[in-house]
């Protein structure tokens, strides 16, 4: 049993007025608090969870505010696969069904190494796709695939099915390893999906 803390006992409310503090003293004044500096002490589980559809929950009734789930959003950090809430003085664990993110709109640029994918979260971040923030793919419960997007510290975005649609479309075949491997590119890296031949296959 977690050892209950004084966040766990304030509640919601407490909790968004610690986030807002912490989001207030961050020195830089713009951007995401940085949490990968904070090492407060561990204060126990809180009935939070995200759905894997990507809604909040607060004991078991949806977080209606987006701003107050943004705010929430800002102050995640994942540590030995578990998620958390972080401020300086404060760390609590909270539920995460799938991906804590999902990635629900998506751009097609172009920078000096070629097509860029640009992705927008359902928190309204924009994350580039690159060498630092790819592409994986899983298998999924139906046999095909579930894309996600690496957003930051070990933080994930849940493509969308419409996306993953898309990103199929404009798929195409390289060698990877010595095998022809079908995937995505963007800025220069590719990300592959699925061995070609068994693409070929199913199409």
């Amino acid at each position: 049993m977690a050892k209950q803390g004084q966040t766990t006992d304030r509640g919601l409310e407490g909790l968004t007025a610690a986030v807002k503090d912490a989001a207030n003293a961050n020195s830089a004044g713009k951007g995401l608090p940085p949490v990968h500096l904070w090492n407060p002490p561990f204060c126990g589980d809180i009935d939070m969870r995200i759905a894997s559809d990507g809604t909040w929950f607060y004991m078991g009734t949806p977080i209606g505010r987006p701003a107050l789930v943004r705010l929430f959003s800002t102050i995640l950090k994942r540590e030995d696969g578990k998620h958390f809430l972080v401020t300086p003085v404060e760390k609590v664990g909270i539920r995460v069904d799938d991906a804590p993110f999902l990635a629900v709109e998506m751009l097609k640029e172009g920078d000096s190494r070629g097509r860029l994918l640009r992705f927008r979260t359902n928190v309204d971040d924009w994350v580039s796709c690159d060498s630092a923030h790819r592409l994986r793919f899983e298998a999924a419960a139906d046999g095909g695939l579930t894309p996600y997007l690496h957003v930051r510290a070990d933080l994930w975005a849940k493509v969308t099915r419409a996306l993953y649609y898309d990103l199929v479309d404009m798929g195409e075949e390289r060698v990877v390893d010595g095998r022809p491997m079908f995937g995505i590119a963007s800025s220069g890296a590719f990300f592959a999906m699925a061995d070609a031949e068994q693409v070929r296959g199913a199409l």
